[in-house]
């Protein structure tokens, strides 16, 4: 195992906290907002959005931990599964024509966290 691998991936989760809970939820709420959507569809996509937010800082805290406790390592893999096949459903998704995504760095950093914890491995 890796510990500086696993730091970095560790890291990128919480960069992506900010990225995606703090600015990339600003943005979000304003486009929701102006949207024609019903109250609850918005309400579902807050949601939605909040949860992943979630995901990525329960990821760093998991990488975290097992940075200071390898006994712990099987930790790691539904993490990086998780991550890995985030990055898939993009690149499935751009894939079938949903280009506005290439502009979205979700591919980028999943597939980066990912790729990370798989080469710490």
């Amino acid at each position: 195992m890796d510990f500086y691998l696993l730091w970095v991936a560790a890291l990128l989760c919480f960069a992506s906290v900010y990225v995606h809970g703090v600015w990339g939820r600003r943005l979000y709420t304003g486009f929701m907002g102006a949207s024609n959507l019903p109250e609850r569809e918005k309400a579902v996509s807050y949601v939605s959005w909040d949860v992943f937010t979630v995901m990525l800082a329960v990821s760093g805290a998991a990488l975290v931990y097992v940075v200071y406790n390898p006994s712990a390592l099987i930790i790691v893999y539904p993490i990086m599964a998780m991550h890995l096949g985030g990055a898939g459903v993009f690149v499935h998704l751009m894939a079938r024509g949903h280009r506005a995504l290439l502009r979205l760095p979700g591919a980028f950093l999943m597939g980066g966290t990912g790729l990370l914890i798989l080469l710490a491995l």
